[in-house]
């Protein structure tokens, strides 16, 4: 079965409804004060009937737009932009955060905009990015290419969200955890690209919206992680393919690496990279063994905690002193690192 992220499952409900007829509304997070559950650009889909897609809150904004929306009390003309939480005691019933509020943006999507909608789905699958422009005076929608560093933007008189993966995740190795892995990521939205030149491990890999590679390790590198927005995981338990792989990671601008295995292992993983020429400086960047340490034993345990720290990392405007596999050697020789060598 397919692994969407969350818009691409949006944008692919949103065609289906209208494709069946039904009155469907697009909102779309545009700004958000004080503590906000969803971040601006979040999208969700409505029906006139009763039925949602997404989120834009933790659940009461949504529950009081579609019993407007169904009783044709939410506005008269579209695009239009609504208010939550604009008070505390609005704050309060909508179950925002103490005050916390949202400025939402609401179009009517028509029959006419199945076409643009299949086009950014064509696009996102194969992993392009592409903006979709709405002019808040007149309504109308555009599409054009966009790049990975380009956010969210709201004006006055535009709103501008780029649709597609913005983060690579290349992935050294197609085994039992890559599987697990590539399916959690492929959910938060990531580009997954798979390296493995093992031709009996390649062979049986399975996970549909990724990308297999037969290419060498570092090779895979250079192609895949050389912009900020790239994640690099050595998956293999094998230092002829790992250790190739984070030579080059470690020195390319990728936002995070990481590597699987026991201290011991990520000790003598460390000591042998130094010896090739990577500087101390560098190999503080690895992360290895990788991961929080969360107790974890099975393969999609230790794929949460994998996914759980590159969330962190990227969320955190500030390195935030979480425990990890690293810095907790007792836990690491109780639980998954045994699991990992």
């Amino acid at each position: 079965m397919q692994n969407y992220g969350t818009d691409q499952r949006v944008l692919l409900r949103a065609v289906e409804w209208l494709q069946q007829g039904h009155e469907v509304i697009l909102v779309t997070v545009l700004k958000t004060w004080g503590s906000s559950p969803r971040p601006p650009g979040s999208i969700m889909i409505m029906s006139r009937d009763g039925v949602v897609d997404g989120s834009v809150s933790g659940g009461c904004v949504e529950d009081d737009m579609l019993q407007r929306y169904v009783k044709h009390q939410l506005s008269d003309s579209y695009p239009t932009r609504v208010d939550y939480g604009v008070n505390r005691d609005d704050a309060t019933r909508f179950g925002l955060p103490c005050g916390g509020r949202l400025e939402l943006l609401i179009e009517q999507l028509q029959s006419d905009s199945i076409k643009q909608l299949e086009s950014l789905l064509d696009a996102m699958k194969q992993h392009k990015l592409m903006a979709r422009n709405v002019d808040l005076q007149t309504g109308q929608v555009s599409l054009e290419t966009a790049s990975a560093e380009q956010d969210f933007v709201y004006t006055n008189i535009n709103v501008r969200k780029v649709f597609g993966p913005q983060w690579n995740m290349l992935l050294i190795g197609a085994g039992h955890l890559s599987q697990y892995v590539s399916q959690m990521a492929l959910m938060l939205g990531y580009r997954v690209i798979v390296c493995d030149p093992r031709e009996e491990y390649a062979r049986e890999w399975q996970v549909e919206g990724t990308e297999l590679t037969s290419i060498m390790p570092d090779d895979a590198v250079i192609k895949y992680a050389q912009q900020p927005r790239s994640i690099v995981l050595a998956l293999t338990h094998d230092p002829k393919l790992d250790d190739m792989a984070l030579l080059d990671a470690l020195q390319s601008p990728a936002f995070y690496v990481g590597a699987i295995g026991s201290q011991r292992n990520c000790d003598s993983r460390r000591q042998r990279l130094n010896g090739l020429g990577v500087s101390s400086v560098q190999l503080q960047r690895l992360h290895a063994p990788v991961g929080l340490a969360i107790g974890s034993h099975t393969p999609p345990e230790i794929a949460v905690s994998i996914l759980a720290e590159i969330t962190q990392q990227r969320n955190a405007p500030v390195h935030i002193n979480l425990p990890t596999q690293s810095n907790l050697v007792s836990q690491t020789e109780k639980n998954t690192l045994v699991a990992h060598e």
